[in-house]
């Protein structure tokens, strides 16, 4: 992808952009990540208008057509400016309402049509061999079986899993109350193995892992800070290597998948694997059946004599 040249945000889009952040925040109680989402978005936009002359309050439907077209030849996927479009219209649909722009670019404006991308997962046994990766003789590696126990067990967004915090799980009743997208909370149960290992960990590695200090997050590094995406994603393509996966089929986010996939296919209820996942809609769950159609075509061509 090839980045747009722009010339610096000014001072009054920049002003704009976080006032439409922190209403979005306090209206809607969208995710950090969310937010940081729409801010690059509307960024990106601002500085490019800025280079035409234009700011997000003058902004014409045809200057938003040529961004669109220079993300284009800038190779941005209609992923990406799909995300923008909603990132725009959302924006837009706010300022009109509080009267601080006069039009709106994004009207009758189409987003681009997506491919149908079907979630990745991993078999039966190859997660079962990346649980076992970790060497659970180390407070880290026990550490590390427990998060991928957990994980897998309970489908939890990677936020979700290392943002984690003690009163946040009751393991007499076996159960995690999460609080997901937009503020949401679930309660999702933990299945014996996850408890198991959760006990495990919190009992013996974490006290070692603490030595004394205070954490707020129930899964902690060396140094008793909270662990963080990034670190455990690391760890997951670590262990992912020990387990003979390639490094391009696996991720944090590919054992949410497998999490939902192997539920479907052991029979488990679409709309119960809705509240699991802490999915708003069920057409976002739904995709899932797809992964799973496909998998027993699989099965049929491999195992039947006339496949």
């Amino acid at each position: 992808m090839i980045e747009i040249e722009s010339p610096p945000l000014t001072d009054h889009d920049r002003a704009a952009i976080e006032q439409f952040v922190e209403r979005a925040w306090s209206e809607f109680g969208l995710a950090e990540n969310t937010l940081a989402s729409y801010r690059s978005d509307l960024i990106g936009f601002a500085r490019w208008l800025g280079g035409q002359g234009a700011s997000l309050a003058t902004a014409s439907r045809e200057l938003l057509f040529r961004y669109l077209a220079a993300r284009a030849a800038a190779k941005y996927t209609a992923r990406s400016n799909a995300r923008l479009l909603s990132t725009l219209r959302r924006y837009y649909k706010l300022m009109r309402r509080l009267g601080l722009v006069e039009q709106d670019p994004t009207l009758l404006l189409d987003a681009p049509k997506l491919p149908r991308a079907l979630p990745k997962a991993l078999s039966e046994g190859e997660v079962e061999a990346l649980i076992r990766a970790p060497d659970i003789a180390t407070p880290l590696g026990l550490r590390d079986r427990a998060m991928l126990e957990l994980l897998y067990a309970t489908g939890l967004r990677v936020s979700e899993l290392v943002g984690l915090r003690a009163d946040q799980i009751n393991l007499r009743q076996g159960v995690l109350r999460v609080t997901g997208k937009g503020g949401k909370d679930r309660l999702v149960p933990l299945g014996e193995e996850a408890q198991h290992w959760l006990e495990q960990y919190v009992q013996q590695s974490r006290p070692v892992l603490l030595r004394g200090r205070v954490a707020e997050a129930v899964f902690v590094t060396a140094r008793a800070a909270g662990m963080t995406r990034q670190m455990f994603w690391t760890m997951v393509k670590k262990h992912g290597q020990v387990a003979g996966i390639a490094s391009q089929r696996i991720s944090p986010h590919v054992l949410r998948h497998s999490f939902a996939t192997h539920l479907l296919n052991h029979g488990a209820d679409l709309r119960a694997l809705q509240l699991l996942l802490g999915h708003s809609s069920l057409s976002t769950t739904q995709i899932y059946t797809y992964v799973a159609r496909e998998g027993l075509k699989r099965l049929h061509a491999q195992h039947h004599p006339r496949g």
